[in-house]
């Protein structure tokens, strides 16, 4: 009978990788936010203090801990607290309505909300909307601000000197749950384990090159799994200097790319072209940056061309995943970026990658086919929702839902979506959840919601609109509803009138047909 042994002898958590960094590296600076600025040692004697301080307030290991927060030094510490407390994180999209807020902690099931004080009101409000929050965490914000009367102080928490409770945590527990958007109207909520992550975070180091010698800059919210788990965690993970900012525009990035000799930056392409057309940019001041990444969205191939003149030095990576791979499946990297642009590469380190057809065989090369997953970076599946897990994983593969072809030399292309996502400034939205709130206006007999072609958003979201016999409509109408009750992100950035929208004999609407009649 072999003897029993304690599950932290060979334990690899989230909070772990910041533990064995901070014994490695005690005296670098880890964290940079504002005026605060945190050695690994320090960081990582904080985290401890807020777990116990978490525990404290009746935060249990398996529990659910929703945060709407923007990027802050708080931030920060809590993604690592809660791994180390055995909580499950479940970041939210700050841009969301208090209505699409509710859904999320309703089917999560979080008991706290933690926030800062600007989104405080909405958290609140969203609250107080048949969920099951019963307490409010205020954390910090990258400018000074007041804790909020009535919520737990990040500060009081993380200067907590209980004894940190035994956690019986093991890598295969859930770690986040990240609500993602499909052809649903409802997110669904893909539960990613600690070793997913850090799966992912060993792909990412490899394939994407985050090195300890990094001074990486975070600007891109940290609710989405891009910045925090392609980015931010590996840096962790690594050991890289970490500049966390909360305001991703030209005129704050530029500066502080110069100031603080960034080495390293993600953004969406949308993000990229804003810095090329600022008055600030001036390569000279940027020659640091070595590293580029980008994702979300193709980079449009005139754009690649002008950041190869402007900014030589600078090596470029395109990443493709969503948040079910936690979320990183393929990489362009920089020797391909001009050779096959357009491209999102090959699958990284930890991922294998085929595009099939709907009997799962390989499809030719240049044919259409399903972009299918196998990786230890995969989800467990959907929270509470096991018909969509089923489907999902359809055939023992995952199905992402994605569209695309395979060239002769293995790289991949994506050329559509099954799931009709349009992939708007670095966010998904579902055409669904649009077409839907649009239907609720009574003047509307059919609409047909398609990501067009954009100069800032890349894609932006255009509604195709069929009014009813006798009724009159209007742009502002539409954009004024969708505004009321949705997200920005989420609302047409343009509409269009038509007097009857494409379909094939079976009735099927052809939505590929109103994206090149309007693009």
């Amino acid at each position: 009978m072999s003897q029993s042994i304690h599950p932290a002898v060979r334990r690899q958590t989230i909070a772990d990788a910041l533990r064995r960094t901070a014994i490695r590296l005690p005296t670098k600076k880890g964290i940079i936010c504002g005026t605060t600025t945190w050695t690994y040692a320090e960081f990582d004697a904080l985290v401890t203090r807020l777990s116990s301080g978490l525990a404290s307030i009746g935060v249990a290991e398996g529990d659910k801990v929703a945060v709407l927060a923007r990027n802050s030094h708080g931030f920060a510490a809590l993604r690592f607290a809660l791994a180390r407390r055995g909580a499950v994180m479940v970041p939210i999209n700050f841009m969301l309505k208090a209505d699409e807020i509710a859904y999320i902690l309703r089917h999560a099931g979080a008991k706290t909300l933690a926030t800062d004080s600007g989104l405080a009101a909405v958290a609140q409000a969203a609250s107080q909307l048949d969920t099951q929050v019963t307490q409010f965490m205020w954390l910090p914000s990258e400018d000074p601000s007041q804790p909020v009367v009535g919520m737990h102080n990040f500060d009081t928490l993380a200067a907590c000197t209980d004894a940190m409770p035994d956690v019986q945590l093991g890598s295969s527990d859930v770690a986040q749950i990240v609500y993602t958007s499909g052809t649903e109207s409802s997110p669904k909520g893909a539960q990613l384990t600690h070793d997913a992550v850090l799966w992912q975070y060993v792909s990412c180091v490899i394939d994407a090159e985050i090195a300890e010698a990094d001074v990486a800059l975070h600007a891109l919210p940290l609710y989405h799994c891009a910045q925090l788990d392609v980015f931010f965690g590996p840096a962790i993970y690594m050991g890289s200097t970490n500049i966390i900012t909360s305001k991703p525009t030209p005129d704050n990035l530029l500066p502080m790319i110069e100031q603080f000799g960034i080495t390293s930056f993600f953004a969406p392409p949308t993000v990229w072209i804003a810095l090329l057309r600022s008055p600030l940019m001036d390569p000279a001041r940027l020659s640091q940056l070595a590293k580029g990444y980008y994702g979300a969205s193709i980079m449009p191939v005139e754009v690649l061309k002008e950041l190869a003149t402007r900014l030589p030095n600078v090596r470029l990576w395109n990443l493709y995943g969503q948040t079910e791979i936690a979320p990183l499946a393929t990489l362009l990297g920089p020797e391909d970026q001009l050779r096959k642009p357009g491209s999102c590469g090959k699958a990284v380190r930890n991922v294998e990658t085929r595009v099939v057809n709907d009997m799962m065989q390989d499809v030719a090369v240049d044919e259409v086919g399903e972009i299918v997953h196998r990786s230890p970076h995969l989800m467990l599946g959907y929270l509470h929702d096991d018909e969509r897990t089923k489907a999902a994983f359809e055939g023992d593969w995952f199905h992402s839902g994605d569209l695309g072809v395979i060239d002769d030399e293995g790289y991949i292309t994506v050329v559509d979506r099954k799931k009709d996502m349009i992939k708007t400034g670095g966010e998904n939205v579902a055409s669904r959840e649009v077409e839907e709130m649009i239907y609720r206006l009574a003047q509307v007999s059919e609409v047909a919601v398609v990501g067009l072609p954009d100069p800032k958003w890349v894609e932006a979201v255009a509604a195709v609109i069929v009014v009813k016999v006798g009724e009159t409509l209007d742009e502002a109408t539409v954009m004024a509803h969708c505004a009321q009750y949705m997200a920005g992100f989420k609302c047409p950035k343009r509409v269009i009138f038509t007097d009857t929208l494409p379909k094939n004999p079976s009735g099927k609407l052809l939505k590929r047909e109103l994206r090149e009649r309007y693009a």
